[in-house]
């Protein structure tokens, strides 16, 4: 197995992918913990080539709208998103907000329910 390089990928076929989600935190667990609640996610995205564009609302012609946001289950949407197939496309990288801490949880939550339900 090759070691992981502390390098991105360039070139004009991959998409980065940069989201955060936003939640609320008034789901009681217990009488003293709450649990957050994701209710919303948004994204950037720009490949190489149009990463330098000053204006983000400015679609781009080859990877689309380059803004997105959400709601209905923010997680799965999100999922579902990164996961769609782009002819373009060599690899996707998504990069959270604050991954370290508190976003990728929602990703792995995700990832553990739907294994379970698998079996």
């Amino acid at each position: 197995m090759k070691p992981l390089s502390n390098e991105l990928p360039s070139g004009d076929n991959v998409l980065f992918v940069f989201y955060d989600f936003e939640t609320t935190q008034d789901t009681r667990i217990s009488d003293s913990a709450t649990v957050h609640v994701s209710n919303f996610v948004c994204l950037q995205q720009f490949r190489s080539l149009c990463e330098m564009q000053p204006n983000i609302d400015v679609d781009c012609g080859r990877c689309g709208m380059r803004n997105h946001s959400f709601f209905d289950d923010p997680v799965g949407d999100l999922l579902s998103y990164l996961c769609e197939p782009r002819q373009w496309c060599e690899k996707v990288v998504a990069i959270a907000h604050n991954a370290i801490v508190f976003d990728a949880h929602f990703i792995l939550n995700r990832a553990i329910f739907l294994s379970g339900s698998q079996n």
